[in-house]
């Protein structure tokens, strides 16, 4: 699945209120982007969406049902 398809997935399930599908998407546009970029501009990128990720926390505490 290439970024295009997994955006599409992410809108027709009403994935925008996904926070990890979102992490997801921007992994795979960077992985596409991989030949393009250098080591060190890769690495930025790379550990920039880690934070995001890890800054997720554990929002979906209690909300288990709805949103897995």
């Amino acid at each position: 699945m290439d970024s295009k398809e997994l955006a599409q997935y992410i809108e027709a399930t009403n994935g925008i209120a996904k926070p990890w599908l979102l992490v997801q998407l921007r992994l795979k546009k960077l992985q596409e982007r991989r030949a393009a970029l250098s080591d060190d501009a890769y690495a930025e990128e790379l550990e920039d969406i880690f934070q995001d990720l890890m800054n997720l926390g554990e929002w979906w505490r209690g909300i288990e049902d709805e949103v897995f």
